[in-house]
Protein backbone atom coordinates (compact mmCIF):
# COMPACT_ATOMS: atom_id res chain seq x y z
CA UNK A 1 0.00 0.00 0.00
CA UNK A 2 1.15 3.44 -0.59
CA UNK A 3 2.57 5.54 2.26
CA UNK A 4 3.10 9.03 1.78
CA UNK A 5 6.47 8.73 4.68
CA UNK A 6 9.75 8.71 3.32
CA UNK A 7 11.91 5.83 3.91
CA UNK A 8 14.51 6.56 6.84
CA UNK A 9 17.65 7.60 5.73
CA UNK A 10 19.89 11.11 4.77
CA UNK A 11 16.69 12.11 3.64
CA UNK A 12 15.02 12.20 7.10
CA UNK A 13 15.68 15.31 8.77
CA UNK A 14 13.85 15.77 12.10
CA UNK A 15 15.58 19.68 12.68
CA UNK A 16 12.36 21.58 13.93
CA UNK A 17 11.55 24.46 11.60
CA UNK A 18 11.47 25.66 8.04
CA UNK A 19 14.86 27.62 8.41
CA UNK A 20 16.79 25.12 10.08
CA UNK A 21 15.36 22.76 7.78
CA UNK A 22 16.87 24.62 5.08
CA UNK A 23 20.31 25.84 6.99
CA UNK A 24 20.72 21.72 7.29
CA UNK A 25 20.54 21.30 3.73
CA UNK A 26 22.46 24.39 2.36
CA UNK A 27 25.54 23.77 4.79
CA UNK A 28 25.61 20.01 4.54
CA UNK A 29 28.55 17.92 3.81
CA UNK A 30 27.13 14.84 3.54
CA UNK A 31 27.73 14.03 -0.32
CA UNK A 32 24.12 12.50 -0.77
CA UNK A 33 22.76 15.61 -0.46
CA UNK A 34 25.40 17.86 -2.16
CA UNK A 35 24.44 15.00 -5.20
CA UNK A 36 20.13 16.12 -4.56
CA UNK A 37 21.23 19.75 -4.93
CA UNK A 38 23.37 19.53 -8.03
CA UNK A 39 20.38 17.12 -8.93
CA UNK A 40 18.05 20.31 -8.42
CA UNK A 41 20.41 22.89 -9.84
CA UNK A 42 21.78 21.08 -12.88
CA UNK A 43 17.93 19.91 -13.83
CA UNK A 44 16.52 23.76 -13.88
CA UNK A 45 19.87 24.49 -16.25
CA UNK A 46 18.67 21.94 -18.45
CA UNK A 47 15.11 23.23 -18.62
CA UNK A 48 16.57 26.96 -19.37
CA UNK A 49 18.60 25.31 -22.04
CA UNK A 50 15.99 23.70 -23.25
CA UNK A 51 13.71 26.53 -23.36
CA UNK A 52 16.50 28.60 -25.35
CA UNK A 53 16.55 25.40 -28.21
CA UNK A 54 12.90 25.31 -28.28
CA UNK A 55 12.73 29.13 -29.53
CA UNK A 56 15.35 28.20 -31.91
CA UNK A 57 13.34 25.21 -33.36
CA UNK A 58 10.75 27.29 -33.86
CA UNK A 59 12.20 30.02 -35.51
CA UNK A 60 14.06 27.67 -37.64
CA UNK A 61 10.40 26.10 -39.37
CA UNK A 62 10.59 28.68 -41.63
CA UNK A 63 13.26 30.27 -43.89
CA UNK A 64 12.45 33.77 -43.51
CA UNK A 65 13.60 35.48 -39.80
CA UNK A 66 9.68 35.87 -38.71
CA UNK A 67 10.29 35.24 -34.65
CA UNK A 68 13.80 36.89 -34.27
CA UNK A 69 16.26 39.47 -35.44
CA UNK A 70 19.70 37.99 -36.54
CA UNK A 71 21.28 39.42 -33.21
CA UNK A 72 18.14 38.06 -30.64
CA UNK A 73 19.03 34.72 -32.61
CA UNK A 74 22.79 34.59 -32.27
CA UNK A 75 22.44 35.29 -28.63
CA UNK A 76 19.45 32.78 -28.30
CA UNK A 77 21.66 29.84 -29.69
CA UNK A 78 24.33 30.71 -27.59
CA UNK A 79 22.69 30.79 -24.60
CA UNK A 80 21.67 27.56 -25.29
CA UNK A 81 24.86 25.89 -25.95
CA UNK A 82 26.77 27.88 -22.80
CA UNK A 83 23.67 26.48 -20.56
CA UNK A 84 23.76 23.14 -21.93
CA UNK A 85 27.78 22.67 -22.34
CA UNK A 86 29.26 24.47 -19.21
CA UNK A 87 26.04 24.32 -16.72
CA UNK A 88 24.49 20.92 -17.95
CA UNK A 89 26.51 18.17 -20.14
CA UNK A 90 30.01 19.07 -17.99
CA UNK A 91 28.66 18.29 -14.60
CA UNK A 92 26.05 16.24 -14.92
CA UNK A 93 26.89 12.26 -14.43
CA UNK A 94 30.12 13.30 -12.46
CA UNK A 95 28.38 16.30 -9.93
CA UNK A 96 25.21 13.88 -9.23
CA UNK A 97 25.52 10.70 -9.89
CA UNK A 98 29.54 10.78 -8.99
CA UNK A 99 28.99 12.73 -5.82
CA UNK A 100 26.52 9.98 -4.79
CA UNK A 101 27.66 7.06 -5.56
CA UNK A 102 31.87 7.52 -5.40
CA UNK A 103 31.67 6.70 -2.15
CA UNK A 104 28.97 4.36 -1.64
CA UNK A 105 30.68 2.29 -4.08
CA UNK A 106 34.37 2.64 -2.69
CA UNK A 107 32.62 1.71 0.92
CA UNK A 108 33.64 4.81 2.21
CA UNK A 109 31.75 6.87 4.57
CA UNK A 110 31.64 10.42 2.88
CA UNK A 111 34.32 11.87 -0.04
CA UNK A 112 37.98 12.58 0.93
CA UNK A 113 37.04 16.44 1.70
CA UNK A 114 33.22 17.16 2.17
CA UNK A 115 33.83 20.94 2.78
CA UNK A 116 35.59 21.24 -0.79
CA UNK A 117 32.38 19.44 -1.98
CA UNK A 118 29.90 21.74 -0.82
CA UNK A 119 32.28 24.57 -1.66
CA UNK A 120 31.82 23.03 -5.31
CA UNK A 121 28.29 23.49 -5.39
CA UNK A 122 28.74 26.45 -3.90
CA UNK A 123 31.02 28.04 -7.31
CA UNK A 124 28.82 25.81 -9.65
CA UNK A 125 25.79 28.23 -8.20
CA UNK A 126 27.59 30.91 -8.47
CA UNK A 127 28.69 30.87 -12.08
CA UNK A 128 25.24 29.85 -12.95
CA UNK A 129 24.01 33.24 -11.58
CA UNK A 130 26.34 35.56 -13.36
CA UNK A 131 25.73 33.72 -16.38
CA UNK A 132 21.74 33.97 -15.60
CA UNK A 133 22.33 37.94 -15.02
CA UNK A 134 24.21 38.02 -18.24
CA UNK A 135 21.53 36.71 -20.11
CA UNK A 136 19.11 38.67 -18.58
CA UNK A 137 20.88 41.89 -19.37
CA UNK A 138 20.82 41.12 -22.99
CA UNK A 139 23.20 37.96 -23.15
CA UNK A 140 26.15 37.27 -25.52
CA UNK A 141 26.33 36.78 -29.36
CA UNK A 142 29.84 35.28 -29.80
CA UNK A 143 28.81 31.34 -29.68
CA UNK A 144 29.44 29.50 -26.87
CA UNK A 145 33.08 28.92 -27.96
CA UNK A 146 33.93 32.37 -27.45
CA UNK A 147 35.80 32.99 -30.72
CA UNK A 148 38.04 35.93 -31.01
CA UNK A 149 38.60 38.59 -31.95
CA UNK A 150 34.93 38.87 -31.80
CA UNK A 151 34.74 38.34 -28.12
CA UNK A 152 37.83 40.19 -26.97
CA UNK A 153 37.17 42.84 -28.82
CA UNK A 154 34.05 43.54 -31.12
CA UNK A 155 30.85 42.15 -29.80
CA UNK A 156 28.79 44.39 -28.26
CA UNK A 157 27.44 41.83 -25.59
CA UNK A 158 27.81 40.94 -21.88
CA UNK A 159 31.39 39.11 -22.45
CA UNK A 160 32.96 39.76 -19.24
CA UNK A 161 29.85 38.49 -17.70
CA UNK A 162 29.32 35.40 -19.46
CA UNK A 163 33.17 34.38 -19.19
CA UNK A 164 33.38 35.47 -15.16
CA UNK A 165 30.66 32.79 -15.03
CA UNK A 166 32.21 30.00 -16.90
CA UNK A 167 35.55 30.86 -15.15
CA UNK A 168 34.25 30.43 -11.56
CA UNK A 169 32.02 27.06 -13.01
CA UNK A 170 35.47 25.44 -13.83
CA UNK A 171 36.85 26.13 -10.47
CA UNK A 172 33.76 23.63 -9.55
CA UNK A 173 34.55 21.40 -11.87
CA UNK A 174 38.80 20.97 -11.05
CA UNK A 175 37.74 20.69 -6.77
CA UNK A 176 35.14 17.51 -7.72
CA UNK A 177 38.04 16.04 -9.98
CA UNK A 178 40.84 16.70 -7.11
CA UNK A 179 37.78 14.87 -4.58
CA UNK A 180 37.49 12.02 -6.49
CA UNK A 181 40.77 11.29 -7.45
CA UNK A 182 41.89 11.54 -3.49
CA UNK A 183 38.56 9.41 -2.55
CA UNK A 184 39.44 6.81 -4.70
CA UNK A 185 43.20 6.38 -4.16
CA UNK A 186 42.73 6.59 -0.38
CA UNK A 187 39.53 5.64 0.56
CA UNK A 188 38.44 2.52 -0.77
CA UNK A 189 37.38 -0.65 1.63
CA UNK A 190 39.58 -3.49 2.30
CA UNK A 191 39.76 -5.81 -0.47
CA UNK A 192 38.58 -3.48 -3.32
CA UNK A 193 41.46 -3.40 -5.35
CA UNK A 194 41.80 -2.09 -8.33
CA UNK A 195 40.62 -4.54 -10.34
CA UNK A 196 37.51 -4.58 -8.52
CA UNK A 197 36.65 -1.28 -8.46
CA UNK A 198 33.22 -0.76 -10.63
CA UNK A 199 33.81 0.50 -13.93
CA UNK A 200 31.72 3.95 -13.10
CA UNK A 201 34.97 4.81 -10.83
CA UNK A 202 37.40 3.77 -13.65
CA UNK A 203 35.33 6.25 -16.05
CA UNK A 204 35.31 8.81 -12.76
CA UNK A 205 38.54 8.47 -12.13
CA UNK A 206 39.53 9.55 -15.92
CA UNK A 207 37.24 12.06 -16.27
CA UNK A 208 38.53 13.85 -13.10
CA UNK A 209 42.15 13.38 -14.55
CA UNK A 210 40.64 15.70 -17.34
CA UNK A 211 39.05 17.77 -15.35
CA UNK A 212 42.26 18.95 -13.34
CA UNK A 213 44.33 19.14 -16.28
CA UNK A 214 42.71 20.38 -18.57
CA UNK A 215 40.04 22.78 -17.06
CA UNK A 216 42.89 25.65 -16.10
CA UNK A 217 43.71 25.48 -20.01
CA UNK A 218 40.01 27.21 -20.41
CA UNK A 219 40.20 29.52 -17.43
CA UNK A 220 43.28 31.27 -18.63
CA UNK A 221 41.94 31.11 -22.06
CA UNK A 222 39.17 33.38 -20.51
CA UNK A 223 40.89 35.02 -18.64
CA UNK A 224 43.07 36.33 -21.65
CA UNK A 225 39.99 37.29 -23.32
CA UNK A 226 39.43 39.14 -20.49
CA UNK A 227 42.31 41.28 -20.59
CA UNK A 228 42.16 41.96 -24.21
CA UNK A 229 38.57 43.21 -23.72
CA UNK A 230 38.86 44.94 -21.01
CA UNK A 231 42.52 46.86 -21.29
CA UNK A 232 43.48 46.06 -25.12
CA UNK A 233 46.35 44.41 -24.37
CA UNK A 234 47.01 42.84 -28.06
CA UNK A 235 47.03 38.79 -27.18
CA UNK A 236 44.10 37.57 -30.19
CA UNK A 237 43.05 40.68 -31.76
CA UNK A 238 45.34 40.81 -35.04
CA UNK A 239 44.86 44.67 -34.73
CA UNK A 240 46.52 45.03 -31.91
CA UNK A 241 49.27 42.52 -32.90
CA UNK A 242 47.69 39.63 -31.35
CA UNK A 243 47.00 36.07 -33.00
CA UNK A 244 43.50 34.55 -33.34
CA UNK A 245 44.78 30.84 -33.80
CA UNK A 246 46.02 31.04 -30.40
CA UNK A 247 42.86 31.12 -28.74
CA UNK A 248 41.54 28.26 -30.82
CA UNK A 249 44.68 26.23 -29.70
CA UNK A 250 44.25 27.05 -25.98
CA UNK A 251 40.39 26.30 -26.37
CA UNK A 252 40.25 23.52 -28.37
CA UNK A 253 43.00 21.85 -26.14
CA UNK A 254 40.08 22.04 -23.32
CA UNK A 255 37.28 21.63 -25.08
CA UNK A 256 38.30 18.20 -26.95
CA UNK A 257 39.06 16.92 -23.41
CA UNK A 258 35.69 18.21 -21.93
CA UNK A 259 33.98 15.95 -25.03
CA UNK A 260 35.33 12.99 -22.76
CA UNK A 261 34.37 14.72 -19.28
CA UNK A 262 30.76 14.79 -20.36
CA UNK A 263 30.92 11.19 -22.01
CA UNK A 264 33.46 9.13 -19.99
CA UNK A 265 31.33 9.28 -17.17
CA UNK A 266 28.60 8.27 -19.07
CA UNK A 267 30.42 5.01 -20.41
CA UNK A 268 30.77 4.26 -16.50
CA UNK A 269 26.78 4.31 -16.09
CA UNK A 270 26.10 2.22 -18.86
CA UNK A 271 28.56 -0.90 -17.72
CA UNK A 272 26.66 -0.90 -14.91
CA UNK A 273 23.45 -1.17 -16.64
CA UNK A 274 24.54 -3.63 -18.94
CA UNK A 275 25.70 -5.73 -16.46
CA UNK A 276 23.04 -5.45 -14.03
CA UNK A 277 20.30 -6.03 -16.70
CA UNK A 278 22.25 -9.06 -18.68
CA UNK A 279 23.23 -10.85 -15.12
CA UNK A 280 26.70 -10.68 -16.83
CA UNK A 281 30.37 -9.60 -15.64
CA UNK A 282 31.24 -6.79 -18.06
CA UNK A 283 33.27 -8.67 -21.20
CA UNK A 284 36.59 -7.49 -21.20
CA UNK A 285 36.88 -5.84 -17.74
CA UNK A 286 39.99 -5.08 -17.92
CA UNK A 287 39.86 -3.97 -21.34
CA UNK A 288 37.28 -1.17 -20.72
CA UNK A 289 38.85 0.02 -17.55
CA UNK A 290 41.94 1.04 -19.18
CA UNK A 291 40.16 2.35 -22.83
CA UNK A 292 38.90 5.27 -19.98
CA UNK A 293 42.42 6.04 -19.10
CA UNK A 294 43.79 5.68 -22.86
CA UNK A 295 40.53 7.84 -24.04
CA UNK A 296 41.30 10.60 -21.02
CA UNK A 297 45.16 10.19 -22.58
CA UNK A 298 44.56 10.53 -26.08
CA UNK A 299 41.32 13.55 -25.73
CA UNK A 300 44.19 15.68 -24.89
CA UNK A 301 45.99 15.31 -28.42
CA UNK A 302 43.23 15.58 -31.20
CA UNK A 303 42.22 19.15 -30.22
CA UNK A 304 43.61 20.10 -33.34
CA UNK A 305 41.22 18.23 -35.85
CA UNK A 306 38.59 21.36 -34.78
CA UNK A 307 40.90 23.43 -37.03
CA UNK A 308 41.69 22.22 -40.30
CA UNK A 309 40.40 24.88 -42.13
CA UNK A 310 42.15 27.68 -39.47
CA UNK A 311 45.13 28.06 -41.65
CA UNK A 312 47.07 25.64 -39.52
CA UNK A 313 49.39 23.32 -41.09
CA UNK A 314 48.71 20.68 -43.40
CA UNK A 315 51.08 18.60 -41.76
CA UNK A 316 49.75 19.23 -37.92
CA UNK A 317 46.49 18.23 -39.56
CA UNK A 318 47.27 15.45 -40.70
CA UNK A 319 48.65 14.72 -37.66
CA UNK A 320 45.56 15.43 -35.45
CA UNK A 321 43.51 13.27 -38.07
CA UNK A 322 45.80 10.57 -37.96
CA UNK A 323 45.82 10.64 -33.35
CA UNK A 324 41.35 11.02 -34.21
CA UNK A 325 41.36 7.63 -35.39
CA UNK A 326 43.80 6.25 -32.82
CA UNK A 327 41.26 7.72 -30.07
CA UNK A 328 38.34 6.24 -31.48
CA UNK A 329 40.15 2.58 -30.66
CA UNK A 330 39.00 2.75 -27.12
CA UNK A 331 35.51 3.65 -27.91
CA UNK A 332 35.04 0.99 -30.33
CA UNK A 333 36.93 -1.32 -27.61
CA UNK A 334 33.87 -0.17 -24.79
CA UNK A 335 30.96 -0.96 -27.37
CA UNK A 336 31.88 -4.32 -28.99
CA UNK A 337 32.37 -5.49 -25.12
CA UNK A 338 29.44 -4.26 -24.05
CA UNK A 339 27.60 -6.27 -27.45
CA UNK A 340 29.32 -9.41 -25.74
CA UNK A 341 28.26 -8.97 -22.36
CA UNK A 342 24.33 -8.93 -24.01
CA UNK A 343 25.20 -11.96 -25.90
CA UNK A 344 23.50 -15.24 -24.32
CA UNK A 345 22.96 -12.55 -20.95
CA UNK A 346 19.25 -12.49 -19.48
CA UNK A 347 18.41 -9.46 -20.51
CA UNK A 348 15.61 -7.72 -18.85
CA UNK A 349 14.13 -4.85 -20.50
CA UNK A 350 13.47 -2.51 -17.71
CA UNK A 351 13.81 1.24 -18.08
CA UNK A 352 17.28 1.74 -17.13
CA UNK A 353 18.31 -0.92 -19.83
CA UNK A 354 16.14 0.82 -22.23
CA UNK A 355 18.14 3.96 -22.15
CA UNK A 356 21.38 1.83 -22.11
CA UNK A 357 20.37 0.18 -25.42
CA UNK A 358 19.02 3.78 -27.08
CA UNK A 359 22.63 5.09 -25.74
CA UNK A 360 24.95 2.15 -27.24
CA UNK A 361 22.64 3.25 -31.06
CA UNK A 362 23.20 6.86 -30.81
CA UNK A 363 27.00 6.77 -29.82
CA UNK A 364 27.72 4.70 -32.18
CA UNK A 365 25.98 6.94 -34.89
CA UNK A 366 27.84 9.62 -33.24
CA UNK A 367 30.87 8.27 -32.79
CA UNK A 368 31.03 7.33 -36.86
CA UNK A 369 30.05 10.79 -37.42
CA UNK A 370 33.23 11.72 -35.51
CA UNK A 371 35.56 9.69 -37.47
CA UNK A 372 34.19 11.72 -40.83
CA UNK A 373 35.18 15.24 -39.23
CA UNK A 374 38.26 13.67 -38.54
CA UNK A 375 39.14 12.83 -42.18
CA UNK A 376 40.42 16.22 -43.65
CA UNK A 377 38.85 15.80 -46.66
CA UNK A 378 35.52 15.14 -45.35
CA UNK A 379 35.74 17.98 -42.60
CA UNK A 380 36.63 20.58 -45.07
CA UNK A 381 32.99 20.13 -46.55
CA UNK A 382 31.05 19.82 -43.96
CA UNK A 383 32.43 22.24 -41.52
CA UNK A 384 29.92 24.84 -39.82
CA UNK A 385 27.52 23.00 -41.26
CA UNK A 386 24.38 21.35 -39.59
CA UNK A 387 27.14 17.62 -39.89
CA UNK A 388 28.55 18.99 -37.41
CA UNK A 389 25.88 19.80 -34.92
CA UNK A 390 24.33 16.21 -35.42
CA UNK A 391 27.04 14.91 -34.48
CA UNK A 392 27.92 16.66 -31.91
CA UNK A 393 24.40 16.34 -30.33
CA UNK A 394 24.80 12.22 -31.32
CA UNK A 395 27.73 12.33 -29.00
CA UNK A 396 26.43 15.02 -26.33
CA UNK A 397 22.89 14.68 -25.88
CA UNK A 398 22.40 10.79 -27.18
CA UNK A 399 25.21 9.85 -25.20
CA UNK A 400 25.31 12.12 -22.27
CA UNK A 401 21.90 12.43 -21.70
CA UNK A 402 21.00 8.80 -22.45
CA UNK A 403 23.11 7.56 -19.83
CA UNK A 404 22.11 10.66 -17.06
CA UNK A 405 18.67 9.22 -17.41
CA UNK A 406 19.58 5.65 -17.37
CA UNK A 407 21.26 5.98 -14.68
CA UNK A 408 18.87 8.30 -12.72
CA UNK A 409 16.61 5.54 -13.10
CA UNK A 410 18.72 2.91 -12.07
CA UNK A 411 19.87 4.50 -8.85
CA UNK A 412 16.58 6.02 -7.94
CA UNK A 413 15.00 3.42 -5.81
CA UNK A 414 18.53 3.79 -3.97
CA UNK A 415 18.56 7.71 -3.98
CA UNK A 416 14.93 7.89 -2.75
CA UNK A 417 13.56 4.39 -1.33
CA UNK A 418 10.88 4.38 -3.92
CA UNK A 419 10.28 2.88 -7.20
CA UNK A 420 8.73 4.60 -10.10
CA UNK A 421 6.08 3.58 -12.35
CA UNK A 422 7.76 1.16 -14.92
CA UNK A 423 5.59 1.54 -17.95
CA UNK A 424 5.67 5.39 -17.77
CA UNK A 425 9.19 4.73 -18.08
CA UNK A 426 9.72 2.69 -20.68
CA UNK A 427 7.61 4.95 -22.58
CA UNK A 428 9.59 8.00 -22.01
CA UNK A 429 12.48 6.00 -22.84
CA UNK A 430 10.97 4.78 -26.30
CA UNK A 431 9.87 8.86 -26.84
CA UNK A 432 13.64 10.07 -26.09
CA UNK A 433 14.90 7.82 -28.66
CA UNK A 434 12.42 8.26 -31.51
CA UNK A 435 12.30 12.43 -30.67
CA UNK A 436 16.07 12.48 -30.39
CA UNK A 437 16.29 10.98 -33.84
CA UNK A 438 14.00 12.84 -35.34
CA UNK A 439 15.59 15.79 -33.97
CA UNK A 440 18.82 15.56 -35.06
CA UNK A 441 19.07 13.04 -38.30
CA UNK A 442 17.92 15.10 -40.55
CA UNK A 443 20.55 17.56 -39.54
CA UNK A 444 22.97 15.18 -41.20
CA UNK A 445 21.33 15.41 -44.50
CA UNK A 446 21.10 19.17 -44.87
CA UNK A 447 24.38 19.42 -43.33
CA UNK A 448 26.25 17.77 -46.03
CA UNK A 449 24.09 19.01 -48.75
CA UNK A 450 25.85 22.73 -47.71
CA UNK A 451 23.44 23.59 -44.93
CA UNK A 452 25.52 26.62 -42.43
CA UNK A 453 24.78 26.34 -39.09
CA UNK A 454 24.09 29.36 -36.73
CA UNK A 455 21.55 30.77 -39.80
CA UNK A 456 18.30 31.54 -38.86
CA UNK A 457 17.78 32.47 -42.65
CA UNK A 458 18.15 29.87 -45.12
CA UNK A 459 17.73 28.49 -48.77
CA UNK A 460 13.77 27.08 -48.80
CA UNK A 461 14.93 24.36 -50.22
CA UNK A 462 16.16 23.01 -46.47
CA UNK A 463 12.56 23.93 -45.17
CA UNK A 464 11.64 20.01 -45.12
CA UNK A 465 14.78 19.14 -42.82
CA UNK A 466 14.02 22.02 -40.17
CA UNK A 467 10.45 21.09 -40.23
CA UNK A 468 11.28 17.32 -39.21
CA UNK A 469 13.75 18.58 -36.96
CA UNK A 470 11.44 20.95 -34.94
CA UNK A 471 8.50 18.59 -34.63
CA UNK A 472 11.14 15.82 -33.73
CA UNK A 473 12.33 18.39 -31.01
CA UNK A 474 8.22 18.53 -29.67
CA UNK A 475 8.79 14.69 -29.31
CA UNK A 476 11.71 14.65 -27.48
CA UNK A 477 10.70 17.96 -25.45
CA UNK A 478 7.49 15.35 -24.35
CA UNK A 479 10.22 12.36 -23.44
CA UNK A 480 11.81 14.53 -21.07
CA UNK A 481 9.20 16.19 -19.01
CA UNK A 482 7.83 12.99 -18.52
CA UNK A 483 10.64 10.98 -16.23
CA UNK A 484 9.80 14.65 -13.83
CA UNK A 485 6.40 14.21 -13.77
CA UNK A 486 6.30 10.59 -12.61
CA UNK A 487 10.06 10.22 -10.29
CA UNK A 488 8.45 13.19 -8.65
CA UNK A 489 4.81 11.54 -7.99
CA UNK A 490 6.81 8.57 -7.22
CA UNK A 491 8.34 10.03 -4.10
CA UNK A 492 4.56 10.46 -2.90
CA UNK A 493 3.08 7.27 -4.21
CA UNK A 494 5.94 4.46 -5.18
CA UNK A 495 6.39 1.60 -3.66
CA UNK A 496 9.37 0.87 -1.13
CA UNK A 497 12.27 -0.10 -2.96
CA UNK A 498 14.00 -2.12 -0.45
CA UNK A 499 17.81 -2.37 -0.38
CA UNK A 500 18.54 -3.95 -3.81
CA UNK A 501 15.86 -4.07 -6.33
CA UNK A 502 17.73 -4.94 -9.04
CA UNK A 503 19.25 -7.64 -7.19
CA UNK A 504 22.85 -5.60 -8.61
CA UNK A 505 26.27 -6.16 -7.01
CA UNK A 506 28.25 -3.71 -6.16
CA UNK A 507 28.61 -2.16 -2.26
CA UNK A 508 25.92 0.99 -2.95
CA UNK A 509 23.17 -1.95 -3.16
CA UNK A 510 24.75 -3.79 0.12
CA UNK A 511 23.20 -0.58 2.32
CA UNK A 512 19.63 0.76 3.09
CA UNK A 513 17.50 2.62 0.46
CA UNK A 514 18.16 5.41 0.55
CA UNK A 515 21.21 5.04 2.44
CA UNK A 516 22.36 6.21 6.28
CA UNK A 517 24.12 9.50 6.83
CA UNK A 518 27.53 8.08 7.08
CA UNK A 519 26.80 4.93 4.19
CA UNK A 520 27.51 1.99 6.38
CA UNK A 521 26.83 0.84 9.77
CA UNK A 522 30.17 -0.90 9.24
CA UNK A 523 33.32 -0.76 6.81
CA UNK A 524 32.30 -3.69 4.33
CA UNK A 525 35.39 -5.85 3.49
CA UNK A 526 35.20 -7.20 -0.47
CA UNK A 527 35.76 -10.76 -1.53
CA UNK A 528 34.77 -10.85 -4.48
CA UNK A 529 35.38 -9.12 -8.02
CA UNK A 530 33.22 -6.87 -9.87
CA UNK A 531 30.11 -7.71 -11.34
CA UNK A 532 30.16 -11.48 -9.32
CA UNK A 533 26.93 -12.78 -10.55
CA UNK A 534 27.16 -16.87 -10.67
CA UNK A 535 27.27 -18.51 -13.55
CA UNK A 536 23.57 -19.66 -13.54
CA UNK A 537 22.32 -16.01 -12.64
CA UNK A 538 21.41 -15.71 -16.59
CA UNK A 539 19.51 -18.95 -16.57
CA UNK A 540 17.88 -18.53 -13.59
CA UNK A 541 16.89 -14.62 -14.17
CA UNK A 542 15.33 -15.92 -17.78
CA UNK A 543 13.40 -18.54 -15.90
CA UNK A 544 11.65 -16.13 -13.48
CA UNK A 545 10.53 -13.64 -16.89
CA UNK A 546 8.72 -17.06 -18.53
CA UNK A 547 5.03 -16.98 -18.44
CA UNK A 548 3.12 -18.89 -15.79
CA UNK A 549 7.11 -19.32 -13.64
CA UNK A 550 6.98 -19.70 -9.95
CA UNK A 551 10.33 -17.73 -9.10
Amino acid sequence: MATTTLPQGYLRDETPGVWAWIRAWLFTVDHKRIAILYLLAINVFFLLGGAAATLVRVELVTPQGDLMTSDVYNRMFTLHGIIMVFFFLIPAVPAVLGNFLVPLMLGARDLAFPRLNLLSWYLYMGGGLFALIAAVFGGVDTGWTFYTPFSSTYSNSNVILTITGAFIMGFSSILTGVNFVVTIHKMRAPGLTWFRLPLFIWANYATSLIQILATPVLGIALLLVVVERAWGVGIFDPALGGDPLLFQHLFWFYSHPAVYIMILPAFGVISELISTFSRRRIFGYEFIAFSSIAIAILGFLVWGHHMFVSSQSVYAGLVFSFITMLVAIPSAIKVFNWTATLYKGSISYRTPMLYALGFIGLFVIGGLTGIFLGVVAVDIHVTDTYFVVAHFHYVMVGGTIMAYLGGIHYWWPKITGRMYNEVWGGISALIVFVGFNMTFFPQFVMGYLGMPRRYHVYPEEFQIYHVLSTAGASILAIGFILPIIYLMLSLRNGQIAGDNPWEATGLEWKTSSPPPTFNFDKTPIVTEEAYAYPPEAAELDAARWRPGSPL
